[in-house]
This record gives structure tokens, sequence and C-alpha cells, in this order.
């Protein structure tokens, strides 16, 4: 890992093992220090999925199987208001994203929510400024979603949250409606950085 003092953003992604996979991923140990401490020297730092999951490990909450997979494209609402978060301004207030999880996580100490699903209940935190964990994906494009439907199909096991991938892929305008979110996200994220 890097010196977190070098570093000016980190952004966080996803991938297809559990935060609590510690043994047969030990780099999830060091990944989870190098998060919580860029997070104490007030980084800007960005979790997407697996993401938001060590960041919320990192902080001290607990991750565990969501009562539902939630895989496609499904709408979240925001639970915040512009008092609490100047994102309140920037998410719609309900707005379809796209999601590819089966686990979820508790609420970091001093994080607030942001958004929840009728899937999952936390779908979107910050703590402070600069620090936020999204559930859902808004930086999806085409090509990203066909490879993960290529590489992980095993993990769409039908359920009331799991769409088809005819479903997932039918219509193209909802990748720039999401893009075009994360941007505004991005910009935000810009405006608090030191």
């Amino acid at each position: 890992m890097p010196d977190a003092r070098d570093v000016d953003w980190l952004i966080i992604m996803g991938g297809p093992m559990s935060v609590n996979d510690e043994a047969a991923h030990p780099w999830l140990r060091a990944e989870k220090r190098f998060i919580a401490t860029a997070i104490a020297e007030g980084k800007v730092v960005l979790g997407v999925c697996l993401g938001a999951q060590l960041i919320a490990s990192a902080m001290g909450a607990a991750i565990y199987p969501n009562r539902e997979r939630e895989i496609g494209w499904f709408p979240i609402e925001i639970v915040a208001d512009e008092q609490q978060t100047d994102l309140a301004r920037i998410l719609p207030h309900r707005v379809e994203v796209f999601h590819w999880h089966g686990e979820t996580f508790d609420l970091p100490a001093h994080a607030l929510k942001i958004a929840r699903s009728s899937a999952c209940e936390n779908q979107a935190f910050s703590i402070g400024d600069r620090v936020l964990g999204f559930q859902f994906h808004l930086e999806v494009t085409p090509s990203s979603v066909s490879a993960l439907i290529e590489n992980c199909r095993s993990e769409m096991v039908p359920g009331r949250f799991v769409q088809s991938e005819t479903e997932i892929t039918r219509t193209a305008d909802r990748f720039e409606r999401v893009n075009k979110i994360m941007a505004g996200v991005l910009d935000h994220l810009m405006n608090t950085a030191p």
C-alpha cells in the first residue's frame, strides 16, 4: 500500500469476494487499515459496492448477507435532506441505479445514511464531507455490465430483485443517466478536497 499522505483521493471499487474473506484474501486486512488511515488523514474516499463495504468494515461496522440478492436496475430513494448533506441536491430523490451485490453493511459510527432501496436498507452513506459509500453502481457502462454478466453469471440466481440478462441490458440510456449522476458526485467531492 502507498503512504496515505501521498494520496489525494482513494476510490475503492467492487469485486466478487466478501469483505469477510480475509483468510482467502489476506490483502483485505491491509486494505482496510489503509482505508481507515486515509479517512483519518482527511482524504477524499469513495467506495462503490465492495468498496462501500470495505469503508464500513474499516470503520468498525458489520458486513453480512443481505436478505435478498440485488442484481440489475432498481430504484434507490434518498433519505437524507439538503440540511444534512449536499448530496441530496446531486442525487435525484428516487432514481434507478445498477446493483450487483449479495451482502450489505451496518452504518459505521458517525455515518449519515443517504439512501435505501426496497431490497437493501443501507444503500449509501457519508462520513463528513469527504467519505462516501455507495452500495450501487453509477460508473457502469454497457461493456462493464456485459463483463459482469459474463464472469459472474452464476450469481444471477432467480429472485425478486435479480433481473435477467435481457432486462439488465435492454435500455442503453440508463448508463448515460447514472454516469451523469456520478460526474456530479465526483464534482461534489472535488469541491470538498483541501
